[in-house]
């Protein structure tokens, strides 16, 4: 039995993932940690177990394993380096880090102390991203020219009595988050075209913010490939039932996927109409695959490289659209 840590609950997510913790038959959460004590508290006497205001004390037990970061994005850093120099297994929420120098401190910690590492990058793991990966090893759609992907929601829309729309107000803080839409939810098009494009090598972005929030909440970032593909990226708070779209072109053919609808179309196949594949089945979620790792030694297929290269991403988006200028980056000797 893998013994579990849930630091905060800052994050949207930090309920689900002590849903999937709890439901796990190797996994078993026994202690909380939350900046806001008071919020750690309420969340520990929901779920059973002792809350421990010292980060320290936490990490320090020997009857914690692992622990799973939902915390703020700008104290990452402080807790996963901490956490990794204790020996504890992390698993986390995305965005890594704020900043690639933050990213590979991080990085650098989990590998010095030989911990096991999982990023959550949900889509990751999905059918169509499955076959979209096994399509273009195969060539079937030629050479990859061109990545399309959108992943939005209405989050930051006004309602009755939520004049921020459905998301915590804490998601509009530039400080706590480093961003917006992008470096949120624009996370899963940007870890999903670094996958199937591989290594970039500059970035263009504009992060806009429609109802005038400190963060974007309405944005576009177009990357180019080392392999000469480009991909077109779009995320949204304030778009009302803008389905998940994800495109990529060859020269051979085209996959188009929305929502959880698939079909693909290839050169070779003349005039025929567009074909529905069969699905691959979905990978381990991200964190049964950390739960493997930690008990029997399982490699992942979410790796640090993954996680690198989304922040790598994010940071250049930034620069971008700060500066109004393309930002042309370059490899970490490490992990890219």
């Amino acid at each position: 039995m893998i013994t579990v840590a849930l630091l905060s609950k800052w994050h949207v997510h930090a309920v689900d993932y002590a849903k999937e913790a709890m439901d796990h038959p190797n996994l078993s959460i026994r202690l909380v940690w939350d900046e806001d004590p008071e919020r750690g508290r309420e969340w520990a006497r929901e779920l059973g177990v002792p809350f421990e205001a010292d980060l320290d004390a936490v990490l320090g037990n020997p009857g914690i394993d692992g622990v799973i970061v939902t915390a703020p994005t700008n104290i990452h850093r402080d807790v996963m380096v901490k956490a990794a120099q204790y020996g504890k297994h992390i698993y986390t929420e995305k965005v890594l880090a704020i900043t690639l120098e933050e990213c590979e401190e991080i990085l650098a910690a989990v590998k010095a102390n030989q911990v096991k590492f999982v990023i959550s990058l949900p889509r990751m793991v999905l059918p169509y991203t499955r076959l979209a990966q096994q399509m273009l090893a195969d060539g079937a759609l030629g050479r990859l020219t061109t990545v399309r992907c959108r992943c939005a929601h209405s989050g930051a829309v006004p309602y009755e009595g939520h004049p921020n729309g459905f998301l915590p107000a804490h998601f509009f803080d530039p400080e706590q988050c480093g961003g917006g839409a992008l470096i949120d939810l624009g996370a899963h098009p940007l870890y999903l075209s670094n996958r199937l494009a591989g290594p970039a090598r500059a970035v263009t972005a504009r992060l806009t913010t429609y109802y005038g929030h400190p963060v974007d909440d309405n944005s576009a970032v177009i990357v180019e490939y080392e392999s000469g593909a480009l991909g077109i990226l779009e995320t949204s708070f304030v778009s009302s039932s803008s389905p998940f779209l994800l495109e990529l072109h060859g020269t051979e053919g085209s996959l188009l996927v929305e929502n959880e609808g698939v079909r693909f179309k290839r050169a070779a196949d003349g005039d025929a109409c567009w074909i529905v594949p069969e699905l691959p089945e979905a990978l381990p979620s991200p964190m049964e695959q950390w739960a493997e790792a930690i008990l029997r030694g399982a490699p992942t297929d979410i790796t640090e490289i993954d996680a690198w290269r989304l922040t790598q991403i994010n940071e250049a988006a930034a620069v971008s659209h700060r500066e109004g200028k393309r930002v042309v980056i370059g490899h970490s000797p490490v992990h890219a």
